[in-house]
């Protein structure tokens, strides 16, 4: 991504209901969700929905798939990595160590979504914490 397209991403981030969706689409990996069952998690219209939605895809942070009557939209992984990248690769003024283990752990978690990660937990639940930790 270039300084531009990270800006979209940012600004498409900035909206409570759109981040809501994102992180609800990082929790669910690849598979995502269709846009009716997306509108009723996060309790929206669907008139609203689709606009944050085409916003989001816009951004270059979920991707659209069609499946007969219905759009499924995921999270875009590498729109999300590249995200994390640009906001993680001059960490602490080139020591990344300082920053702990956030890149790493976000590297990780993205493209494996489920994989069990001990007793009840998955790897989408820590790519949330992470996101949470880095925002």
């Amino acid at each position: 991504m270039d300084e531009k397209q990270i800006v979209a991403a940012l600004a498409a981030l900035a909206q409570e209901h759109r981040l809501r969706i994102f992180r609800l689409l990082v929790a669910h990996g690849p598979s995502g969700l269709p846009a009716g069952e997306i509108a009723d998690r996060i309790g929206i219209g669907a008139t609203n929905m689709s606009f944050h939605l085409k916003e989001l895809d816009r951004a270059g942070l979920l991707r659209a798939t069609r499946q007969g009557r219905f759009i499924r939209y995921a999270i875009h992984v590498d729109g999300m990595r590249e995200l994390l990248t640009y906001l993680t690769e001059q960490c602490c003024q080139g020591r990344p160590e300082l920053c702990g283990d956030i890149f790493r752990r976000a590297s990780s978690a993205c493209g494996r979504p489920g994989k069990r990660n001990g007793p009840g937990r998955s790897e989408t639940a820590d790519s949330s914490a992470i996101w949470k930790a880095s925002t």
